[in-house]
């Protein structure tokens, strides 16, 4: 069989070495196009032989060199390939046996169930020059971030049940969220997965974006349309593990190239998917190659770092006997420790601007802390114990919740251990959980106003948020990726009443800097003295500067009068936000527009109010109107 057209050495890149161009492999490996030839490299270092097959050959095998300075890449390249012609690798190992492999570094791939690559040029204009130069200041720890989680194929779709392309998506979601005030939209994985059920979370395809809803100019069009609305955009990406498929990385030369060999440390029981192998230089390369790329070449202003937990620990869903211990005989996999902070200064270094988000859900120390610091280096972490505790205490009867005051208030034992998100996410209303509406105890009308308080809680709580599509107007059925939200339901008063409430929420939180500077900041929350004590009342504080928030919730339904709360200063406080105003599908209680706080002191506070408390609702409170900060 004939071989591919090896170019001259001096036209053949260097393959990167330096530190600073380790993280580029994308510009290498793969295949890349020119006018006159497109070139091929793929990784294979325990391959006997390599082969190329495509559109371009008529699928007939043409063998590839390998390259000879020990790097185990194999080259070469054709004059007859284009872009949009299909290509797979054919691999021999040592035993003899060929296997047909897509690249690991296509820009695009087949259509699903195929399973080829595609040759692909990463070309588009950019319109979004004026959001790029600006966003540092966005993805600040003082500033706003209220992100709307998306999966693409279930958001919306045409009326006949296709799937909508991302520059259609684009314009409807960036409209909806510039008119509920979201800062940021989070995509779940759209990197190409070969089953569609798994969410995007069984990657294959770590530098092509999923062809389901257009190709890799749609993508990018997608971000910068988001983009000149003010919007910004962050990426799910999955580092932890991958699929089984054999057209993909498993075995990709015959051996465990990208995990490891052992299952007990290469197999990932609880999602039957294979471990990456942190410990092997080149794993860690391509991965955080695969970072950079979606970074550079489309534009995200972020990364939120999948299943984390199952990353640093080697017995992470396994029982006795089915894990290796590492070198000190314990449980923390110190690879994939070094891996992420390794992933975390490549980001920082190249793109100081971005935010790096972390799905985490034990108590390992310092994940959002510098690596400097001996933390891990990410920018927030999911604040997983809030979600828990918080949700564990809505669904209970409100006649019951008197029993479980500690349950409501520990996240502020620890709510500034580390730069926490309070995530609402897709996993809180799937599988049996039903939606975040239908998990509130009582009748309908106790439902939807609980469901407003769990977002009042939310918003006044330290923390950047997050909240799944569907949630903001009281999706009623658990979400399914196959089907889109009910957005019928906004026709219903009481649903578009939670819709309101949401972008209230959103509008106090962007304009009042004491319920965003400092969300961090120890200096940013206390619990607010009451008088008398009432176990389902919680009453907080948010500061900033000379700003303060208060912010009183009412968890029964049970209205209050004559509540006495210890404030900062005294004078008029205005009501700001009431969830039991009409206007949300409230009852009306409130304090008519204001609360007077005398020079009386409460606990270590200077002055009080006294106010009523509506029935099942969030109430906030502010020097100063809204419309004035």
């Amino acid at each position: 069989m004939p071989p591919l057209h090896t170019p001259p050495q001096a036209s053949v890149p260097t393959p990167p070495s330096a530190a600073a161009s380790r993280y580029r492999q994308f510009d290498w490996l793969g295949a890349h196009n020119t006018p006159t030839e497109t070139t091929f490299r793929v990784w294979a270092p325990n391959a006997q032989r390599v082969e190329l097959v495509g559109h371009f050959n008529g699928w007939q095998p043409a063998a590839m060199q390998r390259l000879d300075d020990g790097s185990g890449v194999w080259v070469g390249s054709s004059p007859a390939a284009h872009v949009g012609d299909l290509y797979k690798y054919r691999i021999q190992d040592t035993h003899g046996a060929w296997a047909e492999r897509s690249d690991p570094y296509a820009f695009r791939a087949e259509h699903a169930p195929g399973t080829a690559s595609q040759i692909w040029r990463l070309d588009y204009q950019w319109g979004d020059r004026a959001w790029m130069a600006a966003r540092g200041k966005r993805a600040a720890a003082d500033s706003p971030m209220s992100v709307y989680e998306v999966h693409l194929g279930s958001w919306q779709r045409h009326e006949d049940g296709r799937l909508l392309n991302y520059r259609d998506i684009a314009h409807r979601l960036a409209a909806h969220c510039e008119a509920m005030g979201f800062t940021h939209v989070e995509v779940m994985p759209v990197a190409e997965h070969p089953f569609y059920g798994s969410w995007g979370y069984q990657t294959t395809g770590y530098f092509a974006p999923t062809g389901r809803y257009g190709d890799p100019q749609d993508l990018m069009a997608f971000v910068d349309t988001l983009h000149q609305h003010g919007i910004g955009v962050i990426l799910d990406w999955v580092g932890s593990h991958f699929p089984s498929d054999k057209h993909a990385l498993a075995r990709f030369d015959g051996t465990a190239l990208y995990e490891h060999e052992d299952p007990r440390k290469g197999f990932h029981p609880q999602w039957n998917s294979l471990i990456f192998n942190y410990g092997r230089y080149e794993v860690r390369d391509f991965l955080i190659s695969s970072a950079l790329f979606w970074l550079e070449k489309y534009h995200f202003d972020g990364l939120r770092v999948d299943a984390v937990s199952s990353m640093l620990y080697l017995d992470f869903a396994r029982e006795p006997g089915e894990w290796l211990p590492n070198a000190d005989g314990g449980h923390q996999n110190w690879e994939a420790v070094q891996f992420l902070r390794d992933l975390n200064g490549a980001v920082s270094e190249s793109f100081p601007d971005v935010h790096m988000m972390a799905e985490e859900s034990t108590s390992w120390a310092g994940v959002s802390r510098p690596v400097q610091s001996g933390g891990l280096g990410f920018d927030t972490k999911w604040n997983m114990g809030w979600m828990n505790d918080t949700l564990r205490y809505m669904q209970r009867a409100h006649v019951h919740r008197q029993w479980h005051e500690g349950d409501i208030r520990f996240s502020g034992v620890y709510a500034f251990d580390e730069n926490f998100v309070l995530a609402l996410s897709h996993d809180e209303v799937v599988y049996g959980k039903k939606s975040l509406l239908m998990r509130q105890p009582g009748d309908e009308w106790q439902r939807f106003a609980g469901l407003r308080t769990l977002y009042g809680l939310m918003w006044a709580h330290p923390g950047k948020k997050l909240l799944f599509m569907g949630g903001e107007f009281g999706q009623v059925e658990e979400w399914h990726h196959e089907r889109t939200l009910d957005w019928h339901l906004w026709a219903k008063a009481r649903h578009s009443g939670i819709a309101r409430w949401v972008t209230d929420l959103n509008r106090a939180y962007r304009h009042l800097p004491a319920l965003h500077a400092n969300d961090f900041d120890p200096a940013g929350f206390a619990w607010a003295p009451m008088e008398p004590h009432h176990p389902t009342v919680l009453a907080m504080l948010r500061r900033a500067g000379n700003d303060s928030v208060l912010a009183v919730h009412n968890l029964t339904p049970q209205p209050l009068t004559g509540v006495r709360i210890g404030v900062p200063q005294a004078g008029v406080w205005h009501e700001i936000l009431n969830s039991d105003a009409e206007c949300y599908g409230g009852s009306g209680v409130g304090n008519a527009g204001s609360a007077t706080a005398t020079a009386q002191p409460l606990g270590d506070l200077p002055a009080s109010l006294r106010i009523t408390v509506p029935p099942l609702a969030s109430v906030f409170f502010s020097t100063r109107p809204l419309g004035t900060h």
